[in-house]
């Protein structure tokens, strides 16, 4: 391909994807399966024409989506507003990423085990990828959702991005060293290590916002990441959930006043902040939304229809996609004491990170991801199902009683909304209104 076609061909591919964006806004359809149906259906003309050599995607892929998941977690982090008040919300939040995130992997690897005859080391590591939410399709699909819903998206599913990479590389280096994956010791040293890079994290975060306030020159928010894309890189060159320093990064800046104290405020420009604040933000958004179009396009690309050539893996994926479903359904409905279903129980896409993880695992020394029932076919349709279910629930949610809301609106329904004892006029009043119009009506027959 000629450097003419490419000028041709990557403006439209954005345009097709912000097209894309906002059909998904109006529809509620996930803009990231037309992104990807868009490079299947590429991928198949290009073949057609003779083009079958993309190598260039086998490393391209991971460094794209390793990308977008920094970016797509920096952005979640920097929408969320911590508060006293938000704590139980937080909570909530983490628990149900937590305890879903481990009960999916405890179903699917008896999964494996019983159909597959897969040795449990293996049939773990292929159950953590498919059972990590994907905040990349997650937190924009649950912008139809009302406020506290889709805060508690985003919590959930920020949460189960980094526990899911924090648990999948402890597996990996307990099975590569024969040790067990439960037991005092390693659960201990992986305690002190999240506390140590916690503390590290607090650290990092505050110089960058430092440096953050004391560069002038005009190019400086793209140095800020790539100093994280850094932080991420030595992160995981040492094997350390490197995405709790993105997050804490984001929740920094974005909650400033809240949760620095009062002595360190006075060093601080709070209202050039908030400035730099805003375009960072902007910023990070047009980055996301580049990075998350080439990467689900690319992923597409790569997706061969003549590679499903059987009907296993769809059964596969359906199966695996439905335990995952009644987990989610039973967890939210004994916590909420619920039996009908929300919407969130539709909210748990798969997508960049179950894609990133499935391609680390063709490194992992003892397993043969070429003869593994588990493949990218099933896991097309794991994400394909998550994605037309979470559809359905958004489409359930548009609803009369449900409208969704802009923040003005909110407000001003807020408003709207207050007891009626403080909008009507007093009943005392009342009767020394009819009783002056009585006496008008006596005085002017």
């Amino acid at each position: 391909m000629n450097t003419l076609s490419i000028l041709f061909v990557l403006p439209l591919l954005i345009i097709f994807s912000y097209l894309f964006d906002a059909f998904a806004r109006k529809t509620k359809f996930p803009a990231v399966i037309l992104l990807m149906i868009t490079g299947i259906i590429v991928r198949a003309i290009t073949n057609a024409y003779g083009y079958n050599e993309f190598g260039f995607l086998d490393n391209l892929i991971p460094v794209l989506g390793t990308i977008g998941l920094i970016l797509i977690v920096l952005e979640g982090a920097v929408e969320l507003e911590i508060s006293r008040e938000k704590l139980p919300l937080i909570l909530k939040g983490f628990l149900a990423a937590l305890f879903i995130l481990v009960a999916n992997i405890w179903a699917l690897k008896w999964i494996f085990n019983f159909l597959f005859q897969m040795e449990t080391n293996e049939a773990i590591l292929y159950a953590i990828p498919l059972s990590i939410i994907s905040s990349a399709v997650a937190i924009p699909s649950a912008a139809i959702l009302i406020s506290k819903e889709r805060e508690f998206v985003i919590y959930e599913s920020t949460f189960s991005d980094i526990l899911g990479i924090m648990i999948f590389n402890y597996a990996i280096r307990q099975f590569e060293s024969n040790q067990p994956l439960i037991g005092a010791s390693p659960l201990v040293s992986l305690g002190l290590q999240i506390l140590g890079v916690i503390v590290i994290s607090l650290a990092i975060t505050y110089v960058l916002f430092r440096l953050l306030q004391q560069i002038h020159h005009h190019v400086k928010f793209f140095l800020i990441l790539a100093l994280l894309i850094l932080v991420y890189a030595f992160g995981k060159l040492f094997h350390l959930p490197a995405l709790v320093t993105i997050f804490i990064f984001g929740i920094f800046l974005s909650n400033v006043k809240s949760l620095l104290p009062q002595f360190l405020l006075k060093y601080l420009d709070i209202e050039q902040t908030e400035k730099g604040f805003h375009e960072f933000h902007i910023l990070t958004a047009e980055s996301t939304f580049i990075v998350r179009t080439f990467f689900f396009l690319f992923f597409g690309f790569s997706i061969q229809i003549l590679d499903f050539d059987s009907f296993s893996p769809v059964i596969y994926g359906l199966i695996i996609f439905l335990v995952m479903l009644i987990l989610r359904y039973v967890y939210l409905s004994v916590t909420s004491f619920k039996l009908k279903p929300s919407s969130l129980v539709y909210m748990s896409p798969r997508g960049l990170i179950s894609i990133l993880l499935f391609i680390q695992l063709k490194d992992v020394s003892f397993i043969n991801t070429e003869t593994s029932p588990i493949d990218e076919r099933v896991l097309l349709i794991v994400i394909l199902s998550s994605m037309f279910i979470m559809l359905l629930g958004t489409l359930k949610k548009s609803t009369p009683n449900e409208t969704v809301l802009s923040p003005e609106e909110e407000i001003k329904n807020e408003l709207e909304n207050v007891p009626v004892e403080t909008h009507t006029i007093p009943e005392s009043y009342s009767e020394i209104d009819n009783e002056t119009l009585s006496e008008n009506e006596t005085d002017n027959p």
